[in-house]
């Protein structure tokens, strides 16, 4: 198995980053943060929220997180009308355009690469996202939503027999 660390890796850090798609043009708003708060969260709700272009509303997928339920952010929420937060169900990250961003950082910027430091990550991380954004393009699903739904029916239908 030639993409398996090495016995010797060793673990120089971690950071969070946030990411909002803009599903219509492909480009992304990031935020890295040392810390998994919420009040990391909501200054990158205020960062949408500058960012965004002016509109009627502005819908956020939230997935894998619980600051969304602090206080903090509700109060912000509150007083932005114009966001609407949604969260996926279990298991279903793979609906969710923005997943499939992250699939692209990993294999792009992350697999195989070397960070002997936090700050080292950060900068590839920035890095990467600027070269991005300097060509984003929206993704395309590559089947029909029928073929999907098809799909999985046929997969439902599979794991609900008394044999499985």
């Amino acid at each position: 198995m030639p993409e398996r660390r090495s016995f010797d890796y060793e673990r120089h850090g971690t950071t969070d980053l946030f990411a909002a798609l803009d599903i219509a043009t492909g480009k992304v708003i990031s935020k890295l943060s040392a810390r998994h708060a919420a009040a990391d969260f909501r200054d990158f709700l205020d960062q949408i929220d500058q960012q965004a272009e002016p509109g009627p509303e502005v819908h956020v997928i939230c997935d894998n997180l619980s600051t969304h339920k602090a206080p903090a952010v509700h109060k912000w929420l509150l007083a932005h009308h114009r966001f609407v937060l949604h969260f996926t169900p279990t298991y279903s990250s793979w609906i969710n355009q923005v997943e499939r961003w992250f699939a692209e950082i990993q294999r792009r910027c992350l697999d195989r690469g070397v960070f002997c430091s936090l700050e080292d990550l950060t900068t590839a991380l920035q890095e990467w996202i600027k070269l991005w954004n300097d060509t984003a393009r929206p993704f395309k699903w590559a089947k029909a939503p029928d073929q999907i739904i098809d799909r999985i029916c046929r997969y439902c239908d599979r794991i609900s027999r008394p044999a499985h």
